[in-house]
């Protein structure tokens, strides 16, 4: 079986990039679609989500995060680790997020790349449809805006 070393997509919003960025880094939004966490658009800032522990897939819920990348209203990236939970790190990924203004609306481009064969292929399925109904979840609540 040939492993998919990244997962990428791109939705359509009907809204301009400054109102899908907030949805990208303010933490209490990103919560409703996402994961809870003590993320700041700040190069440099750590911080974890925390998500239901997977031991059949060697993870245990913790994702540990350094943002790497800072455009406002254009493009951001922050790493994206976890692993079993013995201090081994079998996932150590980059989320890229680039935001097109396109149509009158925007253009959300998402990368999850650099899984290596140290990451279990299953969780790299579950995190393809993941993102994808997250990204989804985004539309829905821009609509309630």
């Amino acid at each position: 079986m040939i492993m998919k070393n990244e997962i990428t997509h791109t939705v359509f919003y009907e809204h301009q990039p400054e109102a899908v960025w907030e949805y990208l880094t303010d933490a209490a939004l990103m919560e409703q679609w996402l994961m809870k966490s003590d993320f700041k658009p700040v190069v440099g800032h750590q911080f974890m989500f925390n998500t239901r522990a997977m031991p059949d897939f060697g993870f245990d819920g913790k994702i540990y995060c350094e943002v790497k990348e800072v455009i406002p209203n254009e493009k951001l990236s922050y790493t994206w680790k976890g692993g079993p939970g013995d201090g081994t790190m079998t996932m150590d990924s980059l989320v890229t997020f680039t935001l097109v203004p396109k149509d009158g609306g925007t253009e959300l481009q998402l990368r999850h790349s650099g899984f290596t064969e140290l990451t279990n292929p299953s969780i790299i399925s579950l995190m393809d449809m993941g993102w994808l109904k997250n990204m989804n979840e985004i539309a829905g609540l821009l609509k309630t805006v």
